[in-house]
């Protein structure tokens, strides 16, 4: 089998809680291939935002190991390491907690890009202008201030911004639940889309099988820090194998009797 993007081992991180020790994520494996997308389902509290956190570098393990491309992350060079930082980036849930209120949206953009490269200052507007094409960033907006933004306009510009770097993976923790259906149909095409045009690797972290069953040929289900099940989208949702999964399916509204969950295309 050929080296996975981004590989855990066994991976364990516990908190100080309460006097005492809690473990959040409870020696995981997970397999993420270049240019596929895994989907991360699970009720709130079931450790996928922990599990996130240490993929993208933002957490350190208490064990285990993260391996990017065959190689463990300790064991890289200076340079290596600036590379994965580079390869895997992070949109975070709430959009506008996640950009500077005090910066317009174009600074916001122009900082986080000059942080990931060495590129002058005209490559870089390029870069910008080119991304926020992509992403149907209307130009206008990067001359307004995070709370100027709509709910979708916020999350295209943290998709802009994850983008910047030219990744291999992103990591999208909950990118759609505080839009609604209308706005989640359009940010879940624009992902479609990207992951087609730049062959990027997505793990989608959500609560919702249907918008994971929208974007994620392969499914991980995790409960109490623990993947549960994990395999063929076909598979995770016509022949789950645990109730925790079953119990998840039944919670999706409108759904078919006897089909998997589906949002309109």
């Amino acid at each position: 089998m050929s080296a996975a993007l981004l590989e855990a081992r066994g991976l364990v991180k516990r908190h100080r809680a309460g006097g005492g020790l809690t473990t959040s994520v409870n020696g995981v494996d997970l397999r993420i291939q270049a240019g596929e997308s895994v989907g991360l389902v699970g009720e709130s509290g079931s450790g996928k935002t922990t599990l996130a956190r240490m993929l993208a570098g933002m957490t350190e393990p208490n064990a285990g190991q993260l391996l990017w491309q065959g190689q463990p992350l300790p064991t890289l060079d200076r340079a290596g390491r600036a590379a994965y930082r580079r390869a895997v980036q992070y949109v975070f849930q709430n959009p506008i907690s996640a950009l500077n209120p005090r910066h317009r949206v174009g600074l916001i953009l122009k900082r986080s890009l000059r942080g990931l490269t060495k590129l002058n200052a005209a490559v870089r507007r390029a870069r910008i202008d080119a991304v926020a094409e992509q992403v149907g960033l209307d130009p206008a907006l990067l001359g307004r201030f995070p709370h100027q933004l709509s709910g979708g306009q916020a999350q295209r510009v943290a998709i802009a911004r994850a983008l910047l770097g030219q990744p291999r993976l992103v990591i999208l923790d909950e990118p759609v639940s505080a839009l609604d259906v209308s706005l989640q149909a359009q940010i879940l095409n624009l992902l479609d889309q990207l992951r087609d045009q730049q062959g990027l690797a997505y793990l989608f972290i959500s609560h919702d099988l249907a918008v994971i069953e929208r974007l994620c040929p392969r499914i991980a289900v995790m409960r109490d820090g623990v993947i549960l099940e994990q395999g063929r989208r076909e598979t995770i949702l016509r022949q789950p194998q645990q109730a925790y999964t079953r119990k998840l399916l039944q919670a999706v509204p409108r759904m078919p009797q006897g089909a998997p969950p589906s949002l309109v295309r």
